[in-house]
């Protein structure tokens, strides 16, 4: 489950979209959906990722952020002893969208799809 429980409390500030970044940068990239926003690669990696935030809008119950996540995914061969092409690493794009439950903090994510 994803909480929103450092930014929920700033929203209105002119820090909140910084905090906001920070604090999905620190969740669990297994959280995520990088594996089904990938458009080059065949897995992703969840080592590290950045986040933009593009989008924040409100209604009386939540926050919907919209946001972009910079990660990388793998293009990997057959992974046999004598296949000779290398495991690429490439940069992957996708964007997501979080509804945040303005009472509780906590959140859905769902993959935008364009």
């Amino acid at each position: 489950m994803l909480q929103f429980t450092q930014s929920l409390p700033v929203y209105g500030d002119s820090n909140f979209e910084d905090v906001l970044k920070t604090e999905i940068e620190k969740f669990d990239a297994n959280l995520l959906p990088l594996q089904q926003g990938l458009s080059v690669g065949g897995y992703a990696l969840y080592d590290s990722f950045n986040v933009m935030i593009i989008n924040v809008s409100e209604s009386s119950r939540h926050l919907q952020v919209k946001a972009g996540i910079f990660y990388r995914g793998v293009i990997a061969g057959c992974s046999c002893a004598d296949d000779p092409s290398p495991t690429d690493v490439t940069t992957e794009y996708c964007e997501v969208l979080f509804m945040i439950d303005r009472g509780t903090g906590e959140a859905t994510v769902a993959l935008v799809r364009d």
